[in-house]
C-alpha cells in the first residue's frame, strides 16, 4: 500500500521551514560577524583581543594591518580599573 501524497504536503512544509529558518540564522550570524564565521569558546585573551580590534577599527571582528595606532589610541586605556575601598 502506497504512501497517499495528501501526507507529503505536510512534511514539505516542515522541511521547508527548517531549511528557511537555517538559512536565516546563518545569514544572520554572518552579517554579524562581517560576514566571518561566528566565533565560539572565547576565553579572557579572545574578548580582550575584541575590545582592541573594536578600539583600533571600529568592528568587533575588523583587523589592521597598519604598523602605528590611530591618533588618539595611545590615551585609549583598556585595562579596567578594580574599585576597592581601604
Amino acid at each position: 500500500m502506497g504512501v497517499p501524497f495528501e501526507t507529503l504536503i505536510p512534511y514539505g512544509i516542515i522541511i521547508g521551514m527548517f531549511t528557511a529558518t537555517g538559512a536565516g540564522l546563518y545569514t544572520v550570524k554572518r552579517w554579524a560577524n562581517d560576514g566571518k564565521k561566528a566565533r565560539w569558546n572565547r576565553d579572557l585573551w579572545d574578548r580582550q583581543m575584541m575590545e582592541r580590534d573594536l578600539r583600533i577599527t571600529g568592528s568587533w571582528r575588523g583587523q589592521s594591518s597598519n604598523h602605528q595606532a590611530p591618533k588618539g589610541f595611545e590615551v585609549s586605556n583598556p585595562w579596567k580599573l578594580e574599585k576597592r575601598i581601604y
